[in-house]
């Protein structure tokens, strides 16, 4: 198993796994105790990065992904490194799908989050810790001050920004250092690369949430592909439409000769890309098949030269592509 650097110590196999869709994301929710087992199953595998999020949950039980990931772990708690998230909830009142996030990171909503996660994941201490969103109300020097006492106190040992920019960053690791940040990136979202030169500055590792483009990169969906399950957003996302594949079919083209060359998968090659474009960047693909599960991991085998590496790199900046999601809206109340 290859593993990457996040921070200055924090060691996780090169390939994550993004817990989320196990409880709600695409479809209707999976039984609770298949969810539990796939994620042993990971352990299994080689995995030892698992992300969740105290948001990420079901109507009827908004913290099951916790939950899941906690019970599943439990029994190989010295061997994982678990990371979740505070600071935002869904607007449920607005009608809009997907569902806007409400940002509060306020210090007293920071503390009685880290406990419920802390109980949820049934464990005395949380990895790696994020605040999920900035939250405009609250400056960021002020939820780094909480992390830093949440450190001194054990409750976690590392802490994290999801979608920051180079003044959070900087902002915030003044007060107490980063370990990572996780942002969206994949081959159709290079927006957060003006961060690397900072992140390596820092000594800050980089997360890549949602490195398939929700999938599609795996290069399993044609234009008649059709997402009708409730709740699959995929039905809305711009990439997935009819006329998406034909503005992506370059793309397309190139991951899947590379594939080729490289005896892989086109979702391989889409991690692998990153993975060995920098130490420090760490993918954490989702899914629900097993089959899925060994491949994802097995893009941590696959060696891209840096010379491959640029190839890619300059063929994707001067490709034409389709509008990609890019995220859901985020309301500072």
């Amino acid at each position: 198993m290859k593993y990457q650097i996040l921070g200055k110590n924090l060691k996780v196999s090169a390939v994550g796994l993004g817990c989320m869709g196990l409880s709600h994301a695409y479809g209707e929710p999976v039984d609770k105790d298949t969810a539990v087992k796939f994620i042993q199953k990971a352990v299994e595998a080689g995995y030892t990065f698992f992300d969740t999020a105290e948001i990420y949950g079901t109507a009827d039980d908004p913290h099951i992904n916790e939950k899941i990931v906690g019970e599943a772990l439990k029994p190989y708690r010295d061997k994982v490194v678990i990371a979740t998230k505070f600071g935002i909830t869904f607007d449920h009142d607005s009608g809009i799908i997907p569902l806007p996030l409400v940002t509060d990171s306020r210090p007293e909503v920071i503390r009685k989050s880290v406990e419920g996660s802390l109980k949820r994941l049934q464990t005395d201490h949380i990895d790696l810790y994020y605040q999920h969103r900035l939250d405009k109300n609250v400056p960021i020097e002020e939820v780094a001050g909480v992390m830093a006492d949440l450190i001194k106190e054990g409750k976690i040992l590392h802490w994290g920004l999801s979608e920051a920019t180079e003044e959070t960053i900087r902002r915030a690791h003044k007060i107490c250092p980063l370990t990572a940040i996780q942002n969206r990136y994949h081959m159709m979202y290079r927006n957060y690369e003006n961060l690397f030169s900072v992140l390596e500055e820092l000594n800050i590792g980089f997360v890549a949430f949602s490195p398939l483009a929700n999938g599609f990169l795996s290069g399993r969906y044609t234009a008649d592909s059709r997402f009708t399950e409730k709740g699959d957003y995929r039905a809305v996302m711009p990439q997935f439409q009819p006329e998406a594949y034909e503005s992506n079919r370059k793309l397309l083209q190139l991951i899947n000769d590379m594939a080729e060359e490289k005896q892989a998968t086109p979702a391989q090659i889409s991690l692998a890309w990153m993975i060995c474009k920098k130490p420090y960047i760490v993918p954490i693909p989702g899914t629900r098949k097993e089959n899925r599960l060994i491949e994802n991991i097995g893009a941590a085998d696959i060696n891209l030269t840096a010379q491959e590496i640029a190839q890619i790199d300059k063929a994707l900046a001067e490709m034409d592509m389709s509008e990609v999601y890019g995220g859901t809206k985020v309301i500072n109340k």
